[in-house]
């Protein structure tokens, strides 16, 4: 019984942890006024998940959560103006590929190719940033090549986010409570496990 309530305990727990870093996720992109605010939110709840997934489980949320976020403002901002880039590129392919007057054939497969390689980019990008201390543009490239030589992780990734996808459409209050952080946390723990493998691979050699 004691077991049981520990479990319970532990779970619940979790649940507020999540709930908690997804809330201040959304607390802090409104207090940068949304445009300054999203990517240093965004990159202190990576952080966040990081710490957990490398044991720090006890330590002070709030406070942590501000530290990552005064520490990574600008730097983050400076991501951000990157990845708004791509977001623009892929925005541009799906306008161009809503209003072609032509019929879906075989050549808007490079199209199609190019955004999801991008989309797949994105979620290595958060990760890196806060596992390795690298200036942006060899951030940028570091990532890359990881998602590059990490395909097995990568598609580990779309099934997981995408099998989170069509529960929160069932449920979408639990995007409001656990979007941010499920998919930093999915993201994070799958990149965790690339990184690692590249390690003991350099070391191996």
């Amino acid at each position: 019984m004691n077991n049981a309530m520990g479990k319970l305990y532990s779970i619940f727990e979790w649940v507020t942890r999540f709930a908690f870093v997804n809330l201040l996720w959304i607390l802090f992109t409104l207090l940068g006024g949304v445009i300054l605010g999203f990517y240093p939110a965004t990159i202190s709840m990576f952080a966040m998940v990081r710490d957990w997934l490398r044991g720090k489980s006890d330590i002070p949320v709030f406070k942590n959560y501000w530290n990552y976020y005064k520490q990574d403002f600008w730097k983050s901002n400076l991501l951000g103006i990157f990845i708004n880039v791509l977001f623009a590129l892929i925005a541009i392919d799906i306008y161009y590929i809503q209003h072609a007057n032509e019929q879906l054939t075989w050549t808007y497969v490079p199209l199609f190719a190019f955004m999801l390689i991008i989309l797949i980019y994105l979620f290595y990008i958060f990760p890196s940033f806060v596992h390795y201390d690298l200036k942006i543009l060899p951030l940028l490239k570091n990532a890359f090549l990881i998602m590059i030589i990490s395909p097995i992780h990568s598609f580990l990734m779309m099934v997981c986010l995408i099998s989170i996808f069509f529960i929160m459409q069932a449920v979408p209050a639990l995007f409001f409570i656990f979007g941010g952080t499920t998919y930093a946390f999915i993201t994070t723990w799958l990149s965790l496990h690339a990184f690692n493998k590249i390690q003991e691979k350099q070391q191996a050699n």
